[in-house]
């Protein structure tokens, strides 16, 4: 009987050893904040996923606090909200939000999931020594957009006159972008129209002023300010013009084509740097990432509903192709 209870008490402690050093290590529970500026499917969801492949589990050593605006002009309060709720790091869906942060906290630790251009929106000093107290992803866009033009040349070789989606023209990521494909359009040949929007209810005006002088495509700039991917897809759509867009979303919300980054693998990789800002690195230090891996994704629906026959030598460098 003795022997027994032995043997018993030994399993229970050897049992209770791993148990105790789990809950020695999720003793701590973090806040991380998450700020958005329109919808990002499957954002949410890849964050969380980043986050418990490193052990952060919501309801276990994880408290996570979401804010999504719907419009520009959202975003400082939300952003005050998140910083009230106290976070040991707040996450950044866009460029735009992580100004809005930058603003209500000199303190906290941001974490741009992405970005347009880091630098020329006034985030960070330079890529590789921030400064300040935000670090993450930045996503070049200056840099694809004259690409994302010379691919919509290809797969829609007749088009010339090009309209072109983006912010307000002051904006300095606009200003970027428009920049760079100023000198691609000259090379290729096209004319520019530009469609710049201070709000996202202004788009459809604008479109239309556009569409009345017979622009033939549409390039549509990383800009965080426009509406929902299947409302900007489905008024370009009904005016019957190819377009490519900077992100996947558009594409599967029925838009021809993007070429870009992956938005939601960047999200899961925001959880990296959280995970190192948390063990003690601090934003100044921490480099911020490119991009290394661009898709072109492809729409053959809505090809066919265009009537759009798209190049054998842009197909084959499709990554995704939707039938």
């Amino acid at each position: 009987m003795k022997r027994t209870t032995l043997f018993v008490s030994l399993v229970l402690v050897l049992l209770a050893a791993p148990l105790a050093a789990e809950a020695q290590q999720t003793g701590k529970v973090w806040r991380i904040g998450l700020l958005m500026l329109g919808d990002r499917p499957g954002a949410m969801k890849a964050l969380v996923e980043g986050l418990r492949e490193l052990h952060y589990v919501e309801g276990r050593n994880l408290i996570l606090e979401h804010r999504r605006a719907a419009r520009n002009d959202e975003l400082p309060t939300l952003a005050s909200e998140l910083v009230r709720f106290n976070p040991h790091v707040i996450v950044a869906g866009s460029g735009r939000a992580a100004s809005a942060l930058k603003a209500a906290t000199k303190t906290v630790p941001i974490v741009m999931a992405s970005s347009g251009d880091a630098i020329a929106q006034g985030l960070v000093a330079s890529l590789a020594r921030p400064g300040g107290n935000v670090t993450g992803f930045t996503n070049i866009a200056t840099e694809l957009a004259a690409k994302r033009l010379e691919i919509l040349k290809e797969g829609a070789p007749r088009a010339v006159r090009i309209g072109v989606v983006g912010c307000q023209e002051e904006s300095p990521l606009s200003k970027r972008q428009w920049s760079e494909v100023q000198p691609a359009a000259q090379r290729l040949g096209l004319r520019l129209v530009p469609i710049f929007v201070r709000q996202p209810e202004e788009l459809s005006g604008a479109f239309e002023r556009a569409m009345r002088q017979k622009i033939e495509a549409v390039l549509v700039f990383d800009c965080t300010i426009l509406p929902r991917a299947e409302d900007v897809s489905g008024l370009v759509n009904r005016s019957r013009v190819p377009a490519m867009y900077p992100a996947p979303r558009y594409v599967q919300a029925g838009g021809l084509m993007s070429y870009g980054p992956d938005p939601t693998e960047q999200y899961r990789r925001a959880a990296v740097f959280v995970d190192k800002i948390l063990k003690g690195a601090k934003p100044a230090d921490l480099p911020v990432e490119q991009p290394t891996k661009f898709e072109l994704v492809i729409n053959l629906g809505t090809a066919k509903a265009l009537d759009l026959t798209i190049p054998p030598s842009v197909l084959v460098r499709a990554d995704h192709v939707i039938e």
